[in-house]
Order: C-alpha cells, then structure tokens, then sequence
C-alpha cells in the first residue's frame, strides 16, 4: 500500500472523516502533519496544494485533495486501485 499524507488540524471534522475513511480502506499509517502545531507546514502545504484548507491527503506522490475528494474519488472507484499502487 502506498504512504498517506495528510496536512491536518486538531479540530478538523473532515481530517477526522477523511481518516476513518482511509482507516476503512485499510490504510494503517497516516503520516499527519498538524499544520496547527506547525505554522511553516502550513505554508508548506499552500505552496504545494495552492489550497489553505484541512485536509489535504497525499497517497504517494499523488494530491488526491481534501475529504470531500477523497469520497468522489472512493465513489467512482480510484481509491482503492490508488492505494494499491494501480
């Protein structure tokens, strides 16, 4: 399984559904960076994403976007093979 990625924040509703959908899917480690903890991730993550919102997933080299991302892609199939490395 390729690594996950996830820019988050403590409080983030969707960083927590994003999570428990990766989780669902078998992923058992997601490398979290707290942007909330770490201020020059934050900015980090909008010059690679050009997005200042939470969350923001990586799976491997791919920027899959944020939570409602994650459940288009999971709806039309491409999570999985993602995850897999397909």
């Amino acid at each position: 399984m390729k690594p996950v990625k996830m820019y988050t924040t403590a409080a983030c509703p969707f960083c927590i559904r994003a999570k428990q959908i990766l989780k669902a899917k078998g992923v058992e480690q997601i490398d979290e960076v707290r942007i909330d903890m770490l201020p020059a991730e934050r900015a980090k993550m909008m010059e690679i994403t050009g997005r200042r919102t939470v969350p923001q997933i990586f799976i491997g080299d791919t920027h899959v976007g944020g939570c409602d991302d994650l459940v288009a892609l999971d709806s039309r199939g491409g999570l999985m093979p993602l995850l897999n490395g397909g």
